[in-house]
């Protein structure tokens, strides 16, 4: 507590910064009881010289706290600032350029899949395996980044994500070398594809925590879907840019140098703030464990993690829903070329296909999710049920609209499919983390079942292609259909979601509690100051010696009462 500054007959709380106390302490010596005709002068004059004292620049330029309002602390007890810091966009901008990088590893094979045919002599298999590699290193990994959260930090974590990042990129382009025999050549990419699935998971699971630890309720499903549609981003940037390097060996040498370049961004990338912006960002990090023991009902009532029977069995079907719709986008992508080929398309054409998908998942999602914020707040799963048919309508015309010289149409499917995709995508991720309150552990879940799922479609849909005696050969016809009629199946089970949002609830009620002044992302080009002082001199004048008396009441006590 800081010492209290005399001002004439009062005393008013210094507010240097760091105060916990948002607005301007009053409190009066005796003389207050004698006469209410001296004593409101005299806080009008109090408060005019408080107002001297008061921070009122918290979101004034250099300033890197914007926001102070007043909660309650988690274990109930005295009050607990929760703040908002600019530099969360810094740390925001430093994870997307490093999952736009993750991005690129799983489909960078794809559009230049008959060029690594020709020039390195693998097989179509082997260079799908190129991909694959990466979901089965995923999975294994992806359930022990939550520990490594907890035991190093997001920095720390992230550090590890980037030295592999770099090391990957140039063993990779090692595997070029002309000297090297077909099997040398292969393994080397091979290692360097199992160096960057191991880094992946790394920089996508943190998501939804660092919106969670940084952001407060009308802007993490926005964070989150900047940061959650960065790896697409990489999806759309793996898809266009090998095709237009002239050789697939200057194309894993463009893929080095990117990872090499975009690694120092995570020297930007934060832990947590000093003060939290809401109740669930100032709960530490919960292990994958706890949230296997939520979801077979061993948790205690008590526990903040804890999952009704209903919260479980909705947390089973986004995970499983989730799981095969990004599973499909991401086969279809890495077969894409295998997909148009056979029709004509050229592989620049078919890479186009790939990058519009996700590209216009990019702009709708980048429209969407501030409404979400701000307008669906309280409606994640209501909007899930009503986008999903869309996705699930548009798989099913891809089985007849891939054929020759029908481009436009496949470009406004891949359009449709990634608009919707890619908007459902930050509505899913933070549907979750309000089921179970754990945003490392649903996170992992989430993406372990899309690498899992897309392994499985990748092996299937090759197994699917037709044979060289087809029309058009080898072509993927069958391939489409097994798509199609997956998406078709699960997404059926969205409708039997119930999706409370619990964390949402306890945030808002914490907030509440405590009749915090509005923040400037609740009333729009209004920031967040202490009252007028002229205001509240007027106010003190109408308050009277009555309000003197209690003021000095509350001293005695202990308890500096609070003008708002």
């Amino acid at each position: 507590m800081h010492a209290p500054r005399s001002v004439g007959s009062s005393s008013v709380p210094d507010r240097t910064p760091g105060s916990s106390s948002l607005r301007p302490s009053i409190t009066t010596t005796a003389t207050a009881r004698a006469s209410a005709d001296t004593d409101a002068p005299m806080l009008k004059t109090s408060l005019e010289k408080c107002e001297e004292t008061v921070d009122v620049s918290a979101a004034s330029p250099g300033n890197d706290i914007e926001e102070r309002p007043l909660s309650p602390s988690p274990d109930g007890g005295s009050s607990t600032t929760y703040r908002l810091y600019k530099r969360r966009w810094i740390g925001l901008c430093a994870l997307v350029l490093l999952n736009v990088a993750s991005g690129m590893v799983l489909v960078w094979f794809g559009p230049i899949a008959n060029d690594m045919v020709r020039d390195f002599g693998f097989s179509l298999s082997e260079v799908n395996w190129l991909g694959n590699v990466c979901n089965v290193v995923y999975l294994p990994f992806s359930l022990i980044v939550p520990s490594l959260y907890g035991r190093l930090g997001i920095r720390g974590a992230c550090f590890i994500g980037a030295i592999l990042y770099i090391v990957s990129g140039w063993v990779r382009y090692a595997g070029t070398k002309d000297s090297l025999s077909e099997g040398a050549s292969y393994t080397l990419m091979v290692v360097g594809q199992v160096l960057a699935g191991i880094a992946v998971p790394i920089f996508q699971i943190v998501i939804p925590s660092y919106s969670q630890k940084w952001f407060d309720l009308k802007g993490r499903t926005t964070a989150t879907m900047i940061m959650g549609i960065a790896n697409p981003v990489g999806n759309a940037l793996g898809q266009l840019i090998p095709p237009l390097v002239p050789s697939p060996k200057d194309s894993l040498l463009v893929m080095a140098i990117i990872f090499t370049a975009v690694t120092p961004a995570v020297f930007f990338v934060g832990n947590a703030p000093p003060t939290p912006p809401t109740y669930a960002g100032s709960q530490k990090h919960p292990s994958l464990r706890s949230l296997l023991r939520a979801m077979a009902g061993q948790a205690s009532r008590d526990e903040y993690t804890y999952m009704t029977m209903r919260q479980r069995i909705d947390f089973f079907i986004v995970v499983v829903t989730f799981g095969v719709l990004v599973g499909v986008i991401n086969a279809f992508t890495i077969l894409s070329a295998q997909h148009f080929e056979p029709y004509g398309y050229s592989d620049t054409i078919s890479g186009l296909m790939g990058a519009i998908l996700l590209l216009v998942g990019l702009i709708a999602a980048g429209i969407t999710s501030p409404i979400y914020d701000r307008v669906l707040t309280h409606h994640l799963a209501l909007s899930c049920k009503v986008l999903c048919p869309v996705l699930g309508a548009c798989w099913i015309a891809l089985i007849w609209e891939i054929k020759p010289h029908n481009t436009a149409v496949c470009f406004v499917l891949m359009g449709l499919i990634g608009g919707t995709g890619l908007t459902l995508l930050p509505a899913v991720i933070e549907l979750a983390v309000e089921l179970t309150r754990n945003a490392d552990g649903s996170s992992a879940m989430l993406w372990s079942s899309t690498n899992l799922f897309g392994l499985v479609f990748v092996l299937v849909e090759n197994a699917l292609r037709a044979g060289p005696d087809a029309s058009p050969p080898l072509n993927m016809r069958r391939a489409r259909i097994f798509q199609a009629s997956l998406v078709a199946a699960v997404i059926t089970f969205v409708y039997l979601v119930e999706g409370k949002q619990t964390r949402r609830e306890r945030d808002e009620e914490r907030r509440a509690a405590t009749g915090a002044p509005p923040r400037s992302s609740d009333l729009p080009n209004v920031e967040v100051r202490d009252a007028d002082p002229e205001k509240r001199a007027d106010e003190a004048e109408r308050r009277g010696a009555a309000e003197a008396a209690a003021d000095m009441e509350d001293r005695k006590r202990g308890e500096p009462r609070t003008i708002v």
